[in-house]
């Protein structure tokens, strides 16, 4: 549990920091038998701000609930 709640404190502090992640998706333009077409274009996919403060602090939550004792 302790591990899952730093994960998503890294994730959440990532998610603040850098407001989404990008990647590069090829896709085929022209495909005439031999001869091959195609583009290549970067994406990006949006995180929420809101989002990232909530993996945040349902990390802290799961360590501090982790590091109660019974």
């Amino acid at each position: 549990m302790k591990i899952a709640g730093i994960v998503l404190i890294v994730l959440g502090v990532l998610g603040l920091a850098y407001g989404g992640f990008g990647y590069t998706r090829d896709k085929k333009v022209v495909d005439l038998g031999p001869l091959q077409a195609t583009t290549r274009t970067h994406e990006t996919v949006p995180v929420p701000p809101l989002v990232s403060g909530a993996a945040v602090v349902a990390g802290i939550a799961m360590l501090v609930a982790s590091s109660r004792k019974v």
